[in-house]
């Protein structure tokens, strides 16, 4: 049988159960250096930890970061200037590479051509001669250019021999190195997505971020806008918007007008998205009291309510700047988009339109690499972008 304890005696102190010790404020719970550098660590900090755990997404991110440096120079890296011809290499197959010649190293290097054309279907054939070994240079003089338009140069990553011929991925019909062509054409394919994506977030988050946030009248009408959009054909509607540009604008302003169309046409679903999400978000307790102190909406949008989904607008961008790309390429294709003499992805693929084409010349399809490769880098990057957002998950 349990007793009590006797009760203090009248005027007794009572006993003290609770440390008395005077308590430092400074002092935190005793943690491991491991532990100290993760509880410690910033937002970025957290979010970069695990981006690289994503090898993949930390690859991808490498190969677009290399991409987007070479187009701006890509006046050196491109083996012949844009619009050299060479007449006497039309239709010419790609080039391949050697490093031993009679089994001594002589470094890398092609082998000469001869052309000779068959009568009887008029395709020509080249013939490589092997007693015509032409050592490829690197850091050489090559065809003249204006760097972006404004400075005169002709320094080149890699030249062709000395009278010689250098054409990895072959000529088109113009005799036109096609290499040199995919690298000028990244400068607009690659850009246009970015410029577009700017464009099409500075609606689709300001549009559907008011819509949601405010509701009411202006939301009604916002998604009365975006059905009828959406209602509508994606061709017939590129037909109708390229139709507007007068054949007379310059190739800026061509680009420049392909490039709001496809800012027009993307907006529609991110400002259903962030309009779905602010309509749950605003209903928090830390929008309430931003409200009460005043806060603008402007600023509760933009410094409470859009960071808290920040990795989904990061996955929607990685989306979109792929499907830009390929709008442009296909705009293009078709003949609705760029004109020469701009030359981008698109444009260079309208070389392989001809079922006949692709049958004898199929290296004419390779602006085609570059744009999958592009748009896999993209999704795997937006992958690991989108994990990394929300780095405590």
């Amino acid at each position: 049988m349990n007793t009590l304890s006797p009760l203090p005696a009248p005027g007794a102190p009572l006993q003290h159960y609770v440390s008395i010790a005077p308590i430092d404020l400074q002092s935190v719970e005793a943690m491991t250096p491991e532990q100290s550098k993760v509880f410690q660590a910033s937002q970025l900090r957290l979010m970069w930890w695990k981006f690289r755990k994503h090898r993949l997404a930390v690859v991808s991110g490498i190969f677009l970061a290399v991409l987007y440096f070479g187009i701006l120079i890509c006046e050196f890296l491109a083996p012949y200037d844009l619009h050299t011809r060479n007449m006497d290499y039309i239709y010419s197959p790609p080039q391949r590479v050697h490093l031993f010649h009679n089994g001594q190293l002589v470094g890398p290097f092609v082998y000469g051509r001869q052309m000779t054309l068959d009568m009887d279907t008029l395709k020509r054939n080249y013939i490589e001669n092997q007693d015509d070994v032409q050592r490829i240079r690197f850091f050489c003089k090559g065809d003249s250019y204006q760097f972006w338009g404004l400075i005169e140069g002709d320094r080149h990553f890699v030249c062709p021999a000395e009278n010689g011929q250098l054409f990895l991925a072959g000529t088109d019909r113009l005799g036109r190195d096609v290499l040199s062509r995919i690298i000028y054409g990244a400068r607009i394919s690659l850009t246009i997505g970015l410029v577009g994506i700017s464009f099409s977030f500075l609606l689709g988050i300001v549009i559907g971020g008011l819509a949601g946030y405010h509701g009411g009248i202006f939301d009604l009408i916002v998604q009365r806008i975006i059905e009828v959009l959406q209602s509508i054909p994606s061709i017939p509607l590129w037909l109708a918007l390229a139709a507007i540009m007068p054949i007379t604008w310059s190739p800026i302003l061509i680009y420049f007008g392909i490039t709001v169309i496809l800012g027009l046409l993307d907006w529609t679903g991110l400002a259903r998205a962030v309009r779905s999400k602010l309509l749950a978000l605003r209903e928090e307790d830390y929008v309430l009291a931003a409200q009460l102190m005043g806060a603008r909406s402007s600023r509760i949008i933009g410094r409470h309510l859009i960071p808290g989904f920040m990795s989904h607008l990061i996955a929607t961008a990685t989306i979109s700047i792929p499907g830009m790309i390929l709008g442009e390429t296909a705009l293009s294709f078709l003949g609705l988009g760029l004109r020469a003499p701009i030359t981008s992805w698109g444009i260079l693929l309208t070389e392989a339109r001809s079922v006949s084409v692709i049958a004898f010349y199929p290296w004419l399809l390779l602006p085609m690499l570059p744009v999958v490769l592009v748009i896999l880098a993209f999704n795997f990057l937006g992958d690991g972008l989108r994990d990394a957002a929300d780095p405590y998950k």
